[in-house]
């Protein structure tokens, strides 16, 4: 139900999640919202009539999208002060996760207006709860840049995070990032790819960056459709190297091998001396 008593005096945006394939997931409570509402903001008109078309939902949609959102902000706050309830929606799951909408809610949020949720799906959070990856700490980090080295670098980041990755990837371009990833991090990285979530195709992959290539080059076809790629963080030997383990090593390392600093650190602090040496190194790479 809308709030009635925001609805008397002042507007409220509503940021609704759609499915992201099964219409199925459409919660009751988004239903009602975009059934009651005033108007609704839509990435694509057409894509969210066809939506609203199959729950029987008659309601006045205009669009939102990357290039206009700037210039409806204010329109929409204007609206909002009329007393008029406003839901946002884009195309798939939930909006502003690598969708339009961030310039609307910061404005409406600078300006006092109510903003609430009505949550529902999200392919992020969908695939990686699937993806047998680490999900205690996970970031997301959306679409994989357009160009190759800084995919490269993208990629390398992700990893060096020490976290699960969650990030999307276009159909056209999935083949020359995995080109990108096994450049940057060797043939044998682990990835986990999902497509076509909650969809008839529905599709995940969980091995190396080559057999995943080879997977895809021997059906085309599983390179099409909505695609999320995940990465597990590289494990950090240590966690944490306390400054004055460092500044001691500092100190150690105009005197002697690195190895054998490392040694007398570890054995002075209570650390694994392998693990110390090892983490070193790899910071210094």
């Amino acid at each position: 139900m809308l709030n009635e008593e925001n609805s008397q005096k002042i507007g409220t945006l509503y940021i609704v999640a759609t499915p992201i394939g099964n219409y199925d997931d459409l919660s009751q409570r988004a239903i009602a919202t975009l059934s009651q509402v005033d108007l609704i903001a839509a990435e694509d008109t057409r894509h969210t009539g066809k939506l609203l078309s199959h729950f029987g939902i008659k309601a006045k949609t205009f669009a939102l999208h990357d290039h206009n959102e700037k210039q409806k902000a204010q329109q929409i706050i204007d609206w909002l002060n009329e007393g008029k309830n406003i839901a946002l929606v884009s195309d798939a799951g939930t909006p502003l996760i690598s969708d339009p909408g961030y310039a609307v809610v910061n404005l409406c949020r600078e300006q006092g207006a109510h903003v609430t949720p009505v949550p529902g799906a999200c392919a992020a959070i969908t695939a990686v709860c699937c993806s047998g990856l680490p999900t205690d700490r996970f970031q997301f980090i959306g679409f994989t840049p357009a160009k190759s080295k800084a995919r490269q670098d993208f990629f390398i980041e992700a990893v060096n995070s020490g976290i699960t990755s969650i990030m999307y990837e276009s159909t056209h371009r999935i083949m020359a990032s995995l080109d990108d990833l096994e450049a940057a991090l060797g043939n044998e990285q682990q990835v986990v790819f999902a497509k076509e979530l909650t969809k008839t195709f529905e599709t995940f992959f969980n091995g190396t960056v080559s057999e995943l290539k080879q997977f895809l080059t021997d059906d085309p076809t599983k390179q099409r459709g909505e695609i999320v790629l995940m990465l597990p963080g590289k494990p950090k030997l240590v966690d944490d190297i306390p400054p004055e383990a460092r500044k001691m090593l500092a100190l150690l390392e105009s005197e002697m091998p690195m190895k054998k600093a490392c040694g007398i650190v570890a054995e002075y602090f209570g650390m694994k001396k392998n693990a110390l040496y090892k983490t070193i190194i790899d910071e210094k790479a």
